[in-house]
């Protein structure tokens, strides 16, 4: 069990590594690929599951003791990343199908990426995580609603399928996490050491799937959906960080809300896409999956390192003073 979580920590600690590689290849060689193509959803499932396992009634507690500012990040997740979607999709010309897809991964809920970029950045993770639990489990009735606001006028959009979609690979996944976890207690908590290993293993295989059915349309237009998805993360960035400054939150919160904020559950995106729309659809997620695992270190060192330098200068005029 050992080497099992060592093998799953060095997997999880170079994720992004892996989704680049995996990415290009699948790009290069798409034959080899596409057979993944099939499986988007039940891998979903499993790294949802995973996440049951890895969560805690704590963290559902934890939005219940503070409820301001998790409240303030849910409403980040399912307002600024919407509306920066549907502005990015409305004033750049792009194709419906890829309109869509960018539209549908900002209304996705966080993903768990966020929780290990808010600890890297010492930020408030306990926060992140409450946010992420609480966002997912609106996921089911908050993103096909808004899909159908900001979406339908590109495609034809049924909310009502989304939302079963979400609840099958989703939130039951989650469930019965919990419930494993609840039953089998130690022996669930010590499966749960492999969940980045799995998580990597999902996550790669959905973006390999998406990137390979798609070669051709990613050749024509993939430039310009990379500067939409890279807009869309740094400004979700950015507009979380200042709503957290607006409200007077503390500068760890701050950290949590704007990663929370600019980070989302790209799978998820994927999956839905692929599902309800078209493998182009899927594509702006799928470049999400690789760019945030690129965005998402280099804010949380940029967070980390501002606060370093802040708490050295005030040493440095204590000493002085």
């Amino acid at each position: 069990m050992k080497t099992l979580e060592r093998i799953s920590n060095f997997f999880g600690s170079t994720f992004a590594i892996w989704v680049i590689l995996f990415a290009v290849l699948s790009y290069l060689i798409p034959s080899g690929f596409t057979w993944l193509a099939a499986y988007i959803t039940p891998l979903l499932g499993i790294i949802m599951f995973g996440m049951g396992l890895t969560l805690s009634t704590q963290d559902f507690k934890e939005a219940l003791r503070r409820p301001k500012e998790v409240g303030i990040g849910v409403l980040g997740q399912f307002t600024i990343m919407p509306l920066l979607a549907f502005a990015l999709a409305t004033l750049l010309p792009v194709p419906p199908e890829v309109a869509v897809g960018v539209i549908l991964v900002g209304c996705c809920p966080g993903g768990t990426s966020s929780n290990v970029m808010t600890f890297l950045s010492k930020g408030d993770t306990a926060l992140s995580v409450a946010i992420t639990a609480v966002s997912t489990v609106l996921a089911p009735i908050i993103t096909p609603a808004l899909v159908l606001l900001f979406a339908s006028q590109w495609l034809p959009v049924s909310a009502s399928s989304l939302f079963v979609s979400i609840v099958q690979i989703v939130l039951v996944p989650i469930v019965l996490g919990l419930l494993v976890k609840g039953l089998l207690k130690e022996k669930a908590e010590a499966g749960a050491k492999a969940i980045p290993l799995v998580s990597v293993i999902g996550i790669v295989a959905i973006v390999a799937a998406v990137v390979s059915t798609s070669q051709a349309q990613i050749a024509e237009t993939g430039a310009l959906i990379f500067a939409i998805v890279v807009l869309h993360n740094v400004l979700g960035y950015l507009v979380g960080l200042g709503l957290g400054k607006l409200l007077n939150m503390q500068p760890e919160q701050q950290k949590a809300v704007s990663i929370e904020v600019g980070m989302q559950n790209s799978g998820l995106g994927a999956t839905l896409a692929s599902a309800h729309f078209s493998p182009l659809a899927a594509v702006p997620s799928a470049i999400f999956s690789v760019w945030h695992n690129i965005s998402g270190p280099i804010i949380a060192t940029i967070y980390r390192k501002h606060q370093e330098k802040q708490e050295q200068q005030a040493i440095a005029d204590k000493k002085s003073a």
